[in-house]
């Protein structure tokens, strides 16, 4: 009993620090997404206001690709722990997540030696499927749209996916990125508007501070791994 309430106090931790990381980067979002999103939704709107319907679409289709990937990345966590022994593999994987985590956050700031490119397709093939969606209608067009700025590469974003490997459940990854997505409306929302009148002082502030949240996610993530690592070693050794 006293391991499931730890566990679940872990698992409501992750979902606001996941949602926190999302809401602070609201200078990276318009910092890295802003000036396409706003193109985006200008075309679409044949540079009127684009209709309701649009943004409805575009940002539900956005924020369910990144429930998938969280989906998708607890089921592959739980494909690799399922490789070894299942306690010592759970607690390595949640080392090595965390420690990957705290790279990007890293990353985030500018600090880290090694320059996060990932996404989850290729970006020159996003680019032109994205800009070509507008072609299609607001309600099409906003699904796919939305769909393609969700694979795009952001360290905030993958930071979310490697955390989503150690969740208990598929469900649960798929709820840390459903949380982590509701984090970022308010900023994705605002991009058409607000892009570019965000000084930099303000972004550079607000990056800095999701920054340190993706950090804080991934030092609780670490910490969990070796704690648990230790006491499988225990059992087993």
């Amino acid at each position: 009993m006293e391991h499931a309430a730890h566990l679940h106090h872990a698992a409501e931790l992750s979902y606001t620090l996941a949602f926190l990381t999302g809401l602070l980067g609201a200078g990276h979002c318009l910092g890295m997404c802003g000036g396409l999103v706003s193109a985006f939704f200008m075309k679409i709107g044949a540079g009127r206001t684009a209709p309701a319907s649009a943004f409805l679409a575009y940002h539900a289709a956005r924020i369910s690709v990144y429930a998938l990937v969280g989906l998708i990345s607890a089921i592959l966590g739980a494909v690799l722990v399922s490789t070894g022994r299942v306690g010592l593999a759970q607690a390595l994987l949640q080392i090595i997540a965390g420690l990957l985590v705290i790279l990007l956050g890293f990353d985030l700031l500018g600090l880290s030696p090694i320059r996060n490119a990932w996404g989850f397709a290729p970006l020159a093939w996003l680019r032109r499927q994205f800009m070509t969606a507008t072609q299609k209608g607001p309600l099409v067009g906003g699904l796919i749209g939305g769909a393609l700025n969700g694979l795009m590469p952001c360290s905030m974003t993958m930071a979310m996916a490697v955390k989503a490997t150690t969740a208990p459940s598929p469900a649960e990854g798929m709820l840390l990125m459903l949380a982590f997505g509701a984090g970022t409306l308010p900023a994705m929302l605002s991009a058409s508007v607000l892009f570019g009148k965000l000084g930099p002082r303000l972004r550079g502030a607000l990056l800095k501070a999701a920054a340190l949240t993706v950090i804080a996610l991934g030092v609780a993530t670490f910490w969990q791994g070796l704690r648990y690592f230790l006491v499988m070693w225990s059992l087993v050794g």
